[in-house]
């Protein structure tokens, strides 16, 4: 299987930073390594012990992304709930870099499946930004209690934008911290400031990784499958990949889900939005109790 990393210093280099946020980081929390059939998983758990009946919430991130860029939601969402972070192999992060070139759907609900069973002991909410909502609707463990899909791929074709491709072009051919920044900047919503941190963190994806596509919508038979679990599907006013007039109607017709907007937000709602989405997940899982 090939690798996301362009070669062995480029993955040490992307495993440095990832391991300097997460070791900074100044909540208590514990990070480990499970054994999976898609190589090592590196798991990131924060927050109390699952009491009364409050599930845990299982955070996968998106395309480029992993546990290191989402502190700032684990932190809001570990107040209340023991909060499981991993990183999706096959991505830039600390689990392995490897990923098959075709039937990653399948490829990665197994992978999923696999994981879940050592990390949490009872169903839990698992939370998709990206990516990680395809995976999160890909995988059909008994384990997964609800799914909150944050911007998520698998539901619908993602719009790519002539303005967005024009600065993704750049950010990939010549990648500088300023390139990531204006690529950024076209995901975000209008006025929201890039922090500095994501930026740097763009650009050492583009220097050092091969950039997956997002995936394509999931089929029809799945996701009528996937109507047995509570879903929530949010998205960004300014989403420009996944537009709430385009992903709402989706998801309520593909899914069944309930739709939210969070105003104010693009596409990157974990960075943009951390307080809204705790806010909508915390209020989902009070719904589960209920």
């Amino acid at each position: 299987m090939p690798s996301v990393y362009r070669n062995a210093k480029a993955q040490l280099e992307v495993r440095r930073w990832c391991l300097s946020r997460i070791d900074g980081w100044h909540v208590g929390h514990v990070r480990r390594e499970v054994a999976t059939s898609a190589g090592l998983t590196s798991v990131v758990t924060v927050g109390p012990e699952p009491r009364g009946g409050a599930p845990a919430v299982v955070l996968l991130p998106g395309t480029n992304m992993n546990a290191a860029l989402c502190l700032a939601v684990a932190e809001g969402l570990a107040r209340e709930h023991r909060v499981v972070i991993m990183d999706l192999p096959g991505q830039p992060g600390l689990s392995s870099g490897r990923r098959p070139r075709a039937g990653r759907t399948a490829w990665y609900g197994r992978w999923l499946s696999e994981v879940l069973a050592p990390v949490v002991r009872d169903p839990a909410v698992v939370v998709g930004h990206s990516l990680g909502g395809a995976v999160a609707l890909a995988c059909d463990s008994p384990l997964i209690a609800g799914r909150v899909l944050l911007s998520s791929a698998g539901v619908t074709h993602l719009r790519v934008p002539v303005p967005l491709l024009a600065a993704t072009v750049p950010w990939l051919l010549c990648p500088s911290v300023p390139r990531a920044e204006e690529l950024l900047r076209h995901m975000s919503a209008p006025g929201h400031v890039v922090p500095g941190r994501l930026s740097s963190w763009m650009h050492l994806v583009a220097r050092h990784c091969r950039s997956s596509l997002a995936p394509p919508p999931l089929s029809s038979s799945l996701l009528e499958q996937r109507r047995t679990v509570p879903t929530l599907v949010v998205a960004g006013r300014f989403d420009t990949f996944l537009p709430p007039r385009t992903l709402g109607p989706a998801a309520r017709r593909r899914l069944g889900a309930e739709f939210r907007v969070i105003e104010g937000a693009g596409h990157l709602l974990l960075d943009e939005a951390p307080v809204e989405v705790s806010a909508a997940v915390e209020e989902f899982c009070a719904g589960l109790g209920g």
